[in-house]
């Protein structure tokens, strides 16, 4: 793998996630890139003995659970400057043959893709639609509000782009549980808004990218496996509120002024009680699961 290369993922009690990580991604690479561990305050061992292992791993400990892109911008600034590429990776990726090396070769098909990301594919081989348009007002708080109990209404289908089929194109933003970044691309945008401490973090960081004249590229001919979700689903009562405060904060920066006060407050009460609800489904999701 070309020294230009560098990973940066950020851990929070990611167990044998990271573990599964480190083994795809050294199976995949001729020589172990430099790899950053942003740790954010796990106590399960994992990144320590991630460090053990391998000789190219760095475990940065951030002090405390800072958010995924603070985390990882700390995770960035550790590496060298002259890195040209950095995969930023969820630690429950799983890289198969390939999938890096395609990633690098469509950057430079594409000289102003600022990043790329690969086809994602769910532990059980169906697709993750990871390649989406930016969302508008309209679309994005009609997805916000109906995406969960009517997954067929077109603000929803807009937003996830399900009428494109898989190719290699620009796109309004790509998943950011697998990104190639171009440093130069993720230094001049200031990489993650640390505003968002989860969720909506790579949308904001796609439409920026997108408005400094970088494009978002997706190649579905690198694929990756990512296991969603395994410390957030452990904590409903706080992700979930995290993602409509995330959902809010990219809506009300993109609608400021006086003028929009109205619609950032009805964006702001309708999103409160979505997330109460949400977490209230969650609560009897999770009481009926023990109870059986």
């Amino acid at each position: 793998m070309p020294a230009q290369l560098a990973v940066v993922t950020v851990t929070y009690f990611s167990g044998d996630h990271l573990a599964t990580f480190l083994r795809s991604l050294d199976a995949v690479t001729d020589e172990m890139p430099q790899v950053i561990i942003a740790d954010n305050g796990s106590t399960d061992g994992a990144p320590e003995r991630a460090e053990q292992e391998y000789e190219s791993v760095t475990l940065l400990r951030t002090g405390g659970n800072l958010g995924y892109g603070r985390a990882m911008n700390r995770g960035v600034a550790q590496l060298d400057p002259d890195i040209e590429f950095v995969l930023l990776a969820n630690p429950d990726v799983e890289w198969k043959p390939g999938a890096i090396g395609e990633l690098l070769a469509a950057a430079r098909r594409w000289p102003r893709a600022g990043s790329l990301g690969p086809l994602i594919r769910e532990p059980d081989g169906s697709v993750y639609p990871s390649a989406r348009r930016v969302p508008d007002l309209i679309s994005g708080t009609g997805h916000a509000i109906l995406g969960t109990v009517w997954k067929s209404n077109p603000w929803t289908a807009a937003y996830l782009a399900d009428d494109v089929a898989p190719s290699e194109r620009p796109v309004g933003w790509l998943s950011g549980s697998c990104l190639l970044m171009r440093r130069k691309a993720f230094d001049e945008v200031g990489g993650f808004d640390e505003r968002y401490f989860m969720y909506m973090e790579d949308v904001d960081l796609g439409d920026r990218l997108g408005k400094a004249g970088w494009q978002n590229v997706y190649v579905p001919s690198a694929e990756i496996v990512h296991t969603k979700g395994h410390s957030a689903g452990r904590h409903p009562e706080k992700m979930l509120p995290a993602h409509h405060e995330s959902a809010y904060r990219f809506q009300a920066d993109r609608n400021p002024g006086v003028l929009r006060a109205p619609i950032r407050l009805a964006l702001r009460v309708g999103l409160a009680v979505r997330s109460r609800l949400a977490v209230r489904a969650a609560r009897r999701a999770a009481a009926g699961d023990s109870g059986r």
